[in-house]
């Protein structure tokens, strides 16, 4: 067998891949297959030889090439396991996929080569080598997924929870914007059979007909907060909306208050103000940011936001024992 060795990139972006958020057998299998694609030599493997071959040869061999970029071998693996433990502890693992994750990959030689400016997922994994795991900064252990529809609720839920005292990743709260409700269905019937941690779905208004095509997935511990009206940007008080807008204008076009009341959403109402002031086209994400910045205290937060959050918060968390 003859073997390139990985690069520091290479195996800063494989630990990485292998850290985050989604199913474990396909980021374990793309992650591997990866590897022996660039760096295993000889034999040369097609792509069909590693879509056939038995999940332990696999990761057997990418086990090897990783180890291979090392000079020491890896004799603790106290890393492995915990990171074995996490994912069991999120995932309904089959059998086929355990053998991804028991291995003997030499996490700790990885751990000396991470930078300092890393996602939180590789600051989480930095601490598995350590006597006791940070499960209390960085958003892991996931605990709970809060499922939403748009960017609007992912920007800015965090923001709003952590002024009314529920860090997000302080309790391992994973957000997700699905891009939709039909969307947020397709997501939910995968993490209902996958998952075992708890979801939190947050649907707009309009989305009574995915409500019922939720329901009969629902697990006891998951939960449908179904928005009282509109989407979530109807939830946000005037004065939080037209403090943002005077802050993107610079205010140079002061907002009526009385201009507000005239639409029938807020989006509406922010598209024909973005419109008829001559001002870029109003984007969800772009405007979020804005808000963000613009959130002084509880007062910039509905009573709605303050009750999702409630709710979120009151969900049993699952044990996680590393």
């Amino acid at each position: 067998m003859k073997i390139k060795p990985l690069t520091k990139e290479q195996l800063i972006i494989s630990a990485d891949r292998l850290t985050r958020f989604k199913d474990t057998e396909t980021k374990y299998l793309r992650v591997f297959k990866d590897i022996i694609n660039s760096n295993l030599i000889e034999p040369k493997l097609k792509k069909q030889d590693l879509d056939n071959i038995d999940y332990e040869e696999l990761k057997n061999l990418a086990e090897k090439i990783i180890n291979s970029s090392f000079d020491a071998k890896n004799d603790d693996c106290l890393i492995n396991q915990r990171l074995y433990d996490y994912e069991k502890s999120l995932f309904n693992l089959n059998s086929k996929t355990e053998k991804l994750i028991k291995n003997k990959i030499n996490y700790k030689a990885i751990l000396n080569i991470l930078p300092d400016d890393i996602p939180n997922n590789l600051k989480w994994f930095k601490t598995l080598g350590g006597t006791t795991p940070d499960n209390n900064s960085y958003g892991f252990p996931v605990k709970k997924i809060l499922l939403c529809e748009g960017i609007t609720e992912e920007t800015l839920l965090p923001e709003f929870s952590k002024i009314c005292g529920y860090d997000f990743d302080k309790n391992g709260i994973h957000i997700i914007s699905a891009g939709g409700k039909n969307q947020v269905v397709k997501y939910f019937y995968n993490f209902a059979e996958t998952l075992k941690i708890p979801v939190f779905i947050l649907l707009d208004n309009d989305a009574e007909a995915n409500l019922e095509e939720i329901k009969p997935k629902l697990r006891e511990f998951d939960k449908i907060h179904l928005l009282k009206s509109g989407e979530f940007e109807d939830l946000l008080p005037e004065s939080l909306i037209i403090k943002t807008l005077n802050y993107t204008t610079e205010n140079i076009s002061l907002v009526p208050v009385e201009d507000m009341h005239k639409n029938s959403s807020t989006v509406e109402f922010l598209e024909e103000f973005f419109k008829h002031r001559g001002l870029h086209e109003f984007k969800k994400a772009d405007f979020a940011q804005s808000v963000k910045q613009n959130i002084s205290g509880t007062e910039d937060i509905s009573d709605e936001i303050k009750d999702i959050i409630n709710e979120l918060a009151s969900l049993k968390e699952p044990a996680f024992t590393p």
